[in-house]
């Protein structure tokens, strides 16, 4: 950026957007009156405000910066985690979840644990969640300061403490009422700038026939192979291990994002179940429509900006591009949505994580909590998460594999009670926890074991075999939870007698038409306290 003649331009943007957000955080806490305006935006979402929402819950660094950066690595192969696990993600909670959480009016992922199996779970879950979501919000921290690090030239520490501030600070004043009046904004910017810039590649290298002989990849010759190959395998691995990677790669947040709190609470704050279940749909497709570009353009860059990019350099790939194809103006506009982008993500999961500590878990033992009381403690909650997500980024300093690590704790140990939970009527709560702590106990000791080979294959460098080992181990883990999720919850069913599925207030869910599928224009019927 140092030689970009018009980066007073895209710093302008920056600074603008910046304060945008700050304004929209200060409007919505003036619409915040009670816990439900802050964390659910008053139940009150359209389709055309809910859909954009929802994307944007994953739509930022990782997707945008990150998959572009993998791209230009690995190929497709280096970007089935996002964006087509995630895509995959969306369209399987329209289908399997988001019609019966939005019966059931839960607020939190756990508000399922708590009535579906019991207290120990849902704080067991909870805790878990929490942690995870300080990995994804540091993810988006540390993408936050590598744009300000490209273009002011700051220490990346210094972008990434301004961006977390900013991003507690406007959060904090809002909740979700900010969160989606900025999704809305900053996602057909964001959009825009991604199509206007893989247009402009098609245009310079005369079509796409064009361009899929140009496209390239650092440390594969197969950069449209999106399965393991005979040559090559799976990120360099063979025979199994390979296949568990590749699993891995899907499962993460395609499974792992499933029981998620951040796209739920945006399901959830849509005005019925109906539009809830339209509008994940809708965030699926946009997803992926526009997810695919960010990879496709990394691969782009292997031959328009060169194939020796720096291994540290290598998630500037997008920025570059946009310089290389776009005119200043549209240059600055689409750094500043992408800076806006992974703001989105960050406050999403800051949100997501304060609002299950003061749900299902301060309100574990203080029941009778006033409203004004939650609505302080959620607020404090989430300053507090801000503060431990950006201690965890100074820590790491990656973006995509934070990202990862983050997905793959929850699907080891809480996708099999979630998923199953909602339709098996044989689940209970000894099968719930035995499940999510084998699944989490089995991850730990079988990525040791696999480290063991990653680390040979890595070449004696630590954090690859690390990552790798952490990835291959978490399949297999995932499936040990499913069996015994099975096995222990048969086996336990006289002694402890399953629950049926019941909404927050205690009143069984109507099991009528459960998949988001057909019956789309009925009229949904709300439950309430007095059913």
């Amino acid at each position: 950026m140092e030689n970009y003649e018009y980066s007073g331009l895209i710093i302008g943007g920056i600074v603008v957007i910046l304060i945008i957000r700050l304004a929209i955080g200060y409007w919505a806490s003036k619409r915040v009156e009670t816990t439900n305006d802050y964390v659910l935006a008053g139940r009150r979402l359209p389709i055309w405000m809910a859909a954009p929402s929802i994307m944007a819950t994953w739509f930022a660094a990782e997707t945008l910066m990150g998959s572009s950066s993998e791209a230009y690595k690995y190929g497709l192969q280096g970007v089935i985690f996002d964006p087509f696990g995630a895509t995959m993600c969306l369209f399987l909670s329209a289908l399997l979840i988001v019609r019966l959480a939005r019966r059931a009016q839960y607020v939190t992922i756990m508000d399922f644990f708590q009535h579906r199996y019991g207290t120990a779970m849902s704080v067991v879950g909870s805790v878990a969640q929490i942690i995870g979501y300080f990995g994804w919000t540091a993810a988006q921290i540390v993408a936050g300061g590598a744009i300000l690090q490209a273009l002011l030239g700051w220490d990346l520490s210094v972008g990434m403490v301004m961006v977390a501030g900013i991003v507690t600070i406007y959060t904090m004043a809002g909740g979700l009422w900010a969160d989606t009046a900025l999704d809305f904004m900053q996602m057909f910017l964001t959009m825009g700038g991604l199509l206007i810039i893989f247009i402009g590649i098609l245009w310079s290298v005369g079509g796409f026939d064009n361009f899929i002989g140009l496209a390239g990849a650092q440390y594969t010759d197969y950069p449209f192979a999106m399965a393991p190959t005979a040559e090559e395998g799976y990120f360099g691995y063979q025979g199994t291990m390979g296949w568990f990677y590749y699993l891995a790669a899907w499962m993460a947040i395609g499974f792992g994002s499933i029981p998620a709190q951040d796209y739920l609470q945006r399901t959830c704050a849509a005005k019925n179940e109906n539009v809830a279940v339209k509008s994940t749909y809708l965030a699926a497709f946009l997803y992926i429509t526009f997810g695919v570009l960010s990879p496709f353009i990394g691969m782009a860059a292997f031959h328009a900006i060169g194939p020796d990019i720096a291994e540290d350099q290598t998630q500037f790939v997008l920025i570059s591009m946009a310089m290389k194809y776009l005119s200043p103006i549209f240059v600055a506009l689409f750094v500043a949505a992408l800076a806006s982008a992974l703001m989105s993500t960050s406050d999403s999961s800051m949100l997501a994580g304060a609002t299950m500590f003061t749900e299902n878990i301060v309100k574990v033992f203080k029941p009778d909590l006033s409203d004004k009381t939650q609505l302080l403690l959620t607020r404090i909650a989430l300053v507090v998460s801000g503060v431990l997500s950006l201690a965890i980024a100074l820590w790491a300093e990656t973006i995509y594999q934070l990202a990862v690590l983050a997905n793959t704790c929850i699907l080891v140990g809480m996708v099999a009670p979630y998923v199953i939970g909602m339709y098996w009527k044989k689940a209970n709560h000894i099968g719930a926890l035995t499940s999510f702590f084998s699944g989490t106990i089995s991850w730990v000791f079988l990525s040791m074991y696999y480290y063991q080979e990653t680390i040979v294959a890595c070449e004696a460098d630590v954090q690859c075999a690390t990552w790798d080992a952490v990835y291959i181990g978490s399949t297999p883990a995932f499936f040990i939870s499913v069996v015994v999720f099975l096995v222990v919850s048969v086996a336990t069913g006289k002694i402890d007698p399953p629950k049926i599925l019941t909404n927050i207030y205690g009143k069984p869910v109507d099991m009528k038409h459960p998949l988001g599928w057909g019956h789309l224009n009925e009229e949904p019927v709300e439950a309430t306290a007095a059913d």
